[in-house]
């Protein structure tokens, strides 16, 4: 324990030990070994964050600064974030495993998301009203909506908190952050930069904790204005459930099962590699893990030998080292939950035709894997594993693809490989997601909204309506006349 890294909780411009005394313990999965410790929020530490949020609305400091100024702090966060992008990626890939290549690479671009928004912080516009009354002036203005809450995952923190906390601040609101108890060293290192940035206190707070001492306090919270969750779908039932105590509006960014469409005209390289990426990328832990291939049968067994083939040159390892492609998975219990979900997909007849095991490298790693099915109803087709596990079904025809693409309580991504630009067209339209990516699979930009349907949550995150979820749309009636109200007793 001598050597390990503590990380206090972040409240009101503070960094301070949680007041209920409870440190948890941080295993880095590549070792299996305790790297790091942290304080644990109470419902106390939770008031304080929340009431300091509150005040922070009605501070001179924040609640009078100009959206121009607003925008130049979150460009001086966004080159904070820029410059500590290596030494974040680190503390991320030694909490959760990630692979150090791409957490330094999406820190370093999560700063484009805090330019994109300063960027925007002084075009939020209200409109004067075209009013049918020629004696009244009606102007719309839009208010901060308030006190936030944003809800992270371990799995893309950086990422997922730009997209809540970049706009809020933009549009004048204060946030309270919770970061998962599980791997949040770097969203506790990064309140470092809030601080270095200038934000007055209050402004923003970073927590961390268990659901009973912080996420239910969070959450219900009268004084909270405005939810913005990332997580899985039974987590965020309980979200919305306590959100009834507060009327917070609330925007849900959950899992998925997203379909990838392979069709007989597609360039089969290109479609090897965004199946790849979009189940063996972050080793398979995304929400938009592409875990349904639904293969053209023309194609199906060319596919599956150049994705076989593919699979062999996969390094399985450190994930610290450029080498290797994938690292340990975050927690075992998710290791566990691959495993059970394979057995099952095999006794319904599914074939393993790669992989399918633990690697060696230690008890969090699973070798990629590759599941052929005969069914729709296969288990690996049904249950989100957040892990390296690719199933494959075959389809025979347009509308069929569609059907089992369709065929899913989610709605998050997908994706669709042709060469045939009107099948392109027609086919992603059809698609019931958010997303759908075409000859390509898991990309990203501050510029392109973000979000899903059914299971897969509500709201948008990224792009330029998310910063008007934000906000408030006031009105406001001046009466131009010299005359009194000619009868107060009836409606103008």
């Amino acid at each position: 324990m001598a050597d390990t890294q503590h990380f206090p909780l972040y409240i009101a411009g503070a960094f301070k030990a949680g007041s209920l005394g409870q440190v948890m313990e941080s295993i880095n999965p590549a070792t299996g070994h305790v790297w790091a410790t942290f304080d644990c929020a109470s419902p106390d530490d939770v008031n304080t964050a929340i009431a300091a949020a509150r005040a922070a609305l009605d501070l001179p400091d924040w609640r009078d600064m100009t959206q121009t100024a607003r925008g130049k702090l979150l460009y001086r966060l966004a080159d904070l974030v820029a410059e500590n992008a290596e030494a974040l990626g680190r503390i991320e890939t030694t909490d959760s495993g990630k692979l150090a290549s791409e957490t330094m690479a999406q820190t370093g671009y999560v700063a484009d998301y805090y330019r994109y928004y300063a960027g925007l912080a002084d075009k939020i516009e209200g409109a004067v009203l075209p009013i049918d009354k020629p004696d009244m002036h009606v102007f719309t203005q839009r208010m901060p909506i308030g006190v936030v809450v944003g809800i992270v995952p371990w799995n893309a923190q950086m990422f997922l908190a730009a997209t809540k906390l970049a706009p809020a601040l933009a549009a004048g609101c204060t946030v309270v952050l919770k970061a998962s108890e599980i791997a949040p060293a770097p969203m506790l290192e990064f309140a470092k930069l809030i601080d270095q940035a200038g934000f007055p206190p209050g402004v923003v707070s970073i927590l961390t904790g268990d659901a009973k001492n912080c996420a239910v306090p969070l959450t219900r919270h009268p004084d909270v204005d405005r939810i913005a969750f990332t997580g899985g779908p039974e987590t965020a039932r309980h979200v919305v459930r306590n959100s009834a105590e507060n009327f917070a509006v609330t925007t849900l960014e959950l899992g998925g099962k997203s379909p990838i469409l392979v069709f007989d005209d597609a360039d089969l390289d290109a479609a090897a590699n965004g199946l790849i990426a979009g189940n063996f990328g972050a080793s398979g832990q995304s929400c938009v893990a592409g875990t349904r291939g639904l293969i053209h049968r023309p194609v199906l067994e060319a596919l599956i030998a150049k994705i076989t083939e593919k699979c062999r040159d996969l390094k399985v390892g450190d994930p610290h080292d450029p080498a290797t492609h994938l690292g340990p998975l975050c927690t075992v219990a998710q290791v566990e939950k691959i495993e059970a979900t394979l057995s099952k997909a095999t006794s319904q007849g599914a074939t393993i035709a790669f992989g399918g095991k633990r690697a060696d490298a230690g008890a969090h790693y699973v070798q990629p894997t590759l599941v052929l099915a005969n069914s729709p109803d296969t288990e690996t087709l049904k249950v989100e594993m957040f892990g390296p596990v690719m199933t494959l079904l075959p389809f025979d025809t347009e509308d069929e693809a569609i059907a089992l693409a369709n065929d899913s309580d989610f709605g998050l991504g997908s994706g669709v490989f042709t060469q045939n630009v009107a099948r392109a067209h027609r086919v992603s339209k059809r698609i019931r997601s958010g997303i759908t990516w075409v000859n390509t699979y898991r990309a990203i930009s501050p510029i392109a909204p973000f979000g899903g349907l059914n299971q897969s949550g509500y709201g948008r995150e990224a792009g330029q309506e998310a910063i008007l979820d934000y906000t408030r749309v006031k009105t406001t009636w001046i009466n131009t006349s010299d005359q009194p109200m000619a009868n107060p007793f009836v409606m103008r």
